[in-house]
């Protein structure tokens, strides 16, 4: 029998810009949906910050204990709402980095 490796983390790096004037509304958006993400089974990070200078943008840090966590979390009826909501106030679509683990040199 073969042991499998322990599953990773998957963290996501998601950069958000809102309309020009827009920025309240995505914080707000955000501290309404934080505990809901917070309570979900897997996630491990949700954190949002503002990019210093400019109050339309902003990073949002995820960290989830699975892949399978992660894709349960995007069908959860908050994140669908939310999905449904965000274009009144964003400038265009979220922009997703999943990480990886850079080999030390």
């Amino acid at each position: 029998m073969s042991k499998q490796p322990p599953q990773q983390p998957v963290k996501l790096v998601v950069l958000i810009t809102t309309l020009p004037g827009r920025g309240r509304e995505q914080r707000e958006a955000y501290e309404r949906l934080a505990p809901l993400v917070r309570a979900e089974e897997g996630c491990l990070r949700y954190d949002l910050h503002g990019v210093t200078g400019d109050p339309d943008r902003f990073v949002l840090i995820e960290e989830w204990t699975s892949q399978e966590a992660l894709a349960a979390h995007d069908t959860t009826p908050h994140m669908l709402e939310a999905d449904a909501t965000t274009p009144t106030f964003r400038a265009g679509p979220a922009q997703v980095l999943q990480l990886t683990a850079a080999p030390l040199a």
